[in-house]
């Protein structure tokens, strides 16, 4: 009973395209608190356009929360959580066209933020468009939250969610985006990865000095990389003390679940041109590892003279930004303050360590209704079954949604536009319009899978 409905997205799929366009012409970079009340009030706009009751409300210091609402046939409730805010498009000399002037090229379209999320929030918006203009009416009633601080961890969400509970009160939750894999098949995602993002900082003299001072001046630079090699060996496993002790095991399901998931270690290692990953993993090892397991990584290191030539120097201070991403039940505050103990007790005690964001993991169960829901869905649309993810290696503060202490404590699963190499977060981002087309389809079937099964209730 949609075949109407999916002739009309693809009758109409440039002028959703251009609405794409449109959100990504906007900069709002949170890293750097660029462009983000315009952002918001942006999408205020596109929503209000709808007739969806829209609003910017505030958060307590942070930019605001967009919060939409439109009434359907069924009392049904599904929310939408999105966000408006993207990465930094550095290094602008790595993109074939500027980031925030989003250009159709051939079979896709590229820009900063049109995989990553302002494409998945102008689908579901495309999708609320196509019922209304095709049926009159949404098959069940819809809610929006659309936050601004995504990439930088969502320091101000959680506040506003439990300020907010009854207002975002819903049956279900579609989280932000997936898509498809690298054999096309739908993907649908449960959980997320917690996260816990670190700065760690070494000072020695109050100035950086001659290198020729090596021989008696403490380098911070060393310092800093010595207390780093403590925190992880060569064959990769953590070394703070206590790190794994709530790490849960799977379940039958989620193990039966990873067993039917495709490997796609290959591709990866075509895509990023490499000939082996992390211990050798492949097959169900590489799923398992990518999906379940903690992880510590150094994502940035700083100090002295980085640029072009010699500069023969002796640092004064050396920095590293590190993420620790995390599964159930791991907490961002234990890890923290076990990443203390152990930097003191191998006598780095000096080193400044300064935690950043922490976001706790989140998962919905296999059985949930949500999820045959989605999955029936998807399988009308791509005309073949998805593959459904337990959760997802990266971070989003899904537990907000999902979790039944501390949050709305309501089910929650993803469908989106992307597909593996869409290049988020990294220079010429992009979308193929073939999987924006089959997002909203998705997005659309979603819907009618969802009324139909308030009405079965």
């Amino acid at each position: 009973m949609t075949g109407d409905l999916f002739a009309y997205v693809d009758e109409h799929l440039p002028e959703f395209v251009a609405d794409v366009v449109r959100l990504c012409r906007q900069p709002s970079i949170s890293a750097r608190g660029e462009g983000l009340t315009e952002m918001a009030q942006l999408v205020v706009n596109a929503m209000t356009a709808l007739g969806i009751q829209a609003q910017a409300l505030p958060t307590a210091g942070g930019p605001p929360v967009v919060y939409g609402e439109m009434a359907g046939d069924r009392p049904t409730t599904l929310l939408f959580y999105n966000h408006y805010d993207v990465q930094p498009p550095e290094p602008l000399e790595l993109w074939t066209t500027p980031p925030f002037e989003p250009v159709v090229d051939g079979d896709k379209l590229r820009g900063r933020g049109v995989a990553d999320n302002k494409g998945n929030l102008a689908a579901r918006l495309a999708a609320i468009k196509t019922y209304l203009a095709v049926r009159g009416r949404l098959p069940l009633n819809v809610k929006f939250c659309v936050e601004g601080e995504e990439e930088v961890g969502s320091p101000h969400l959680a506040p506003f969610v439990e300020a907010h509970g009854e207002r975002l009160k819903a049956d279900a939750c579609l989280w932000e985006g997936s898509g498809v894999n690298w054999q096309g098949q739908p993907t649908v995602i449960l959980g997320a990865k917690g996260i816990l993002y670190v700065e760690l900082e070494a000072r020695g003299a109050v100035r950086d000095v001659h290198s020729s001072l090596a021989t008696v001046v403490p380098n911070p630079a060393w310092r800093l990389v010595w207390a780093l090699s403590s925190l992880k060996d060569s064959q990769e496993n953590i070394l703070i003390p206590g790190f794994y002790d709530d790490v849960t095991p799977l379940s039958p399901q989620e193990l039966e679940a990873v067993q039917a998931i495709p490997p796609d270690d290959q591709e990866l290692k075509e895509s990023l041109g490499l000939e082996k990953l992390v211990a050798d993993v492949e097959g169900f090892q590489y799923i398992r590892r990518h999906l379940f397991e903690p992880t510590c990584t150094i994502c940035g290191l700083v100090s002295g003279y980085t640029g072009e030539g010699a500069k023969t120097v002796l640092p004064s201070i050396a920095r590293a930004k590190i993420d620790f991403r995390l599964v159930p039940e791991q907490r961002p505050q234990d890890i923290h303050q076990k990443l203390k103990r152990h930097l003191e007790s191998q006598g780095f005690g000096d080193i400044a360590v300064s935690a950043v964001e922490g976001v706790n993991p989140a998962r919905t169960p296999l059985n949930s209704p949500l999820v045959r829901v989605v999955v029936e869905a998807a399988q009308e649309v791509y005309r073949r079954p998805p593959v459904v993810y337990p959760t997802m290696a990266a971070t989003g503060p899904m537990y907000l949604f999902t979790s039944a202490s501390g949050g709305l404590g309501i089910p929650t699963a993803s469908s989106g536009i992307e597909y593996p190499d869409c290049r988020m977060h990294a220079p010429d981002e992009h979308i193929r319009l073939q999987d924006f087309a089959l997002g909203i389809k998705h997005l659309v079937a979603i819907m009618a899978h969802m009324a139909e099964e308030g009405r079965r209730d």
